[in-house]
């Protein structure tokens, strides 16, 4: 039996892509597509993070397919200004340099692979990914972690995941996983710390800056 190894479960939009506002902009474009305009951006602020469907499901109380196929379009249309936050690419090298496998667990879609790995910047870094494309629910369910935990062959008990999102540290929880937050999603320190963050950093250059000193440090030691 191969031997479990040790894994950082990574988020991608606000945690190693600046692309919640985009989201934001364009569910907000969508829910008026589809005739729901009294949806705020705030409020859809605070609903990134779940996967299309539960989003939509979050923010008006039961489901709609064509806001979920007008919100892939109004992104689509503004993919070009996606950028990885700085620090984003050399925080997943320094994990796979320290022993960890590094692993996409993303609420995207496995077509989304296609240009998220190049935004961010490292591709060869990651040792896979696991999407929504691959479980029955994303988060904050924790079928999403659990389930790359288990493709990856990867250790439930030195195994780390990083996000930006109250939906994030949650599905995580479930999981039986710690969470490490950030801050660069829009999301407060506060409401992290709130929801089971064990640490929060400012962004992937700030928790690169202090790795030495973070649980990504002690846990694999």
């Amino acid at each position: 039996m191969t031997d479990l190894r040790p894994g950082v479960l990574f988020d991608v939009d606000g945690t190693l892509l600046d692309t919640n506002y985009l989201h934001v902009l364009a569910w907000w474009q969508a829910m008026h597509d589809a005739g729901h305009e009294h949806v705020a951006m705030a409020t859809i602020h605070r609903s990134i993070g779940i996967a299309s469907e539960g989003l939509v499901q979050h923010l008006l109380g039961h489901g709609d397919e064509k806001a979920v196929e007008a919100h892939s379009k109004r992104y689509e249309a503004l993919r070009d200004k996606v950028t990885a936050f700085p620090g984003a690419a050399e925080l997943v090298e320094r994990c796979a340099e320290r022993g960890y496998v590094p692993v996409l667990a993303t609420s995207g879609k496995e077509k989304d692979l296609d240009w998220m790995l190049p935004a961010i910047g490292t591709k060869d870094s990651f040792a896979g990914a696991t999407t929504s494309s691959e479980v029955d629910e994303g988060k904050p369910s924790p079928d999403l972690l659990s389930g790359a935990v288990e493709q990856h062959g990867l250790d439930p008990k030195r195994t780390v995941a990083i996000g930006d999102t109250v939906w994030d540290v949650k599905a995580a929880a479930k999981a039986g996983l710690p969470c490490i937050g950030v801050t660069s999603g829009g999301v407060s320190e506060a409401e992290l710390r709130e929801a089971g963050a064990v640490e929060v950093y400012d962004d992937p250059a700030d928790l690169l800056e202090r790795f030495d000193d973070s649980l990504l440090a002690r846990l694999i030691g």
